[in-house]
């Protein structure tokens, strides 16, 4: 079983979002090339990352994370995210994994609720990257489509480019994951295969309030790094 978006292209199983921006990473992440629905290739380099020192800009004041007041996110019993090593020991790098975590509970919870307009999306996705969630979520919507079952998440690659942007590639394992109608509520089970597998390379900015928001997100189902 397909699902198919609002912009006509087609992903097998849930989960994958547009492609927003083009970006790279260092040459240590996982990924090499990741891409959307289109097979959108990575740069040489994190847009608006280290360019002979001419591409930085100012580091923003921010508020400190704990004292900022993040949306509650809520998933329902049979919606469940699974976070493996998604731990280093770092205070700034773990806050940055927290928040990631929250983004992608939130497109759930966005899906779920049949939301694009999602409180939690604009807060955990800026930009181009906040744009193509919620034309994803729209996609759902308009398909009468929801999601259930479980994802498991592993293999995180965090690289901090600077203390206040950083670039994570990860994989995801859908297996038991499907999409369901949303009014009949049947589940639309796909049988396991290397399509059950997303890699997906990020790139992360802390705002002024101290939140780690996603501004590019790339994806490719199928990817080698992720089923080997």
């Amino acid at each position: 079983m397909t699902t198919h978006l609002s912009h006509g292209g087609v992903t097998v199983k849930r989960r994958i979002l547009p492609a927003a921006a083009t970006f790279a990473t260092t040459a240590v992440l996982l990924l090499t090339a990741c891409g959307g629905e289109g097979d959108t290739r990575a740069d040489d380099e994190i847009a608006g990352a280290e360019q002979g020192g001419t591409g930085k800009t100012a580091s923003p004041s921010a508020i400190p994370s704990d004292v900022v007041k993040r949306p509650t996110i809520k998933l329902p019993g049979d919606v469940k995210n699974v976070f493996e090593t998604w731990k280093t020991g770092d205070p700034t790098k773990d806050a940055l994994l927290d928040d990631v975590k929250q983004r992608i509970d939130a497109t759930d919870a966005a899906i779920v609720a049949a939301d694009p307009e999602f409180k939690a999306l604009s807060f955990y996705y800026e930009g181009e990257a906040l744009a193509g969630a919620a034309e994803w979520v729209k996609g759902y919507v308009d398909d009468g489509k929801s999601i259930t079952g479980t994802v498991r998440f592993f293999n995180p690659d965090l690289v901090m480019v600077d203390k206040d942007t950083a670039a994570l590639a990860y994989c995801a394992d859908e297996t038991n994951a499907s999409d369901k109608d949303r009014k009949t509520e049947k589940v639309e089970k796909v049988p396991a295969s290397k399509d059950s597998y997303v890699a997906y390379n990020t790139r992360v900015q802390k705002n002024k309030q101290g939140v780690w928001q996603t501004t590019s997100l790339l994806s490719d189902r199928g990817n080698a790094k992720c089923t080997s």
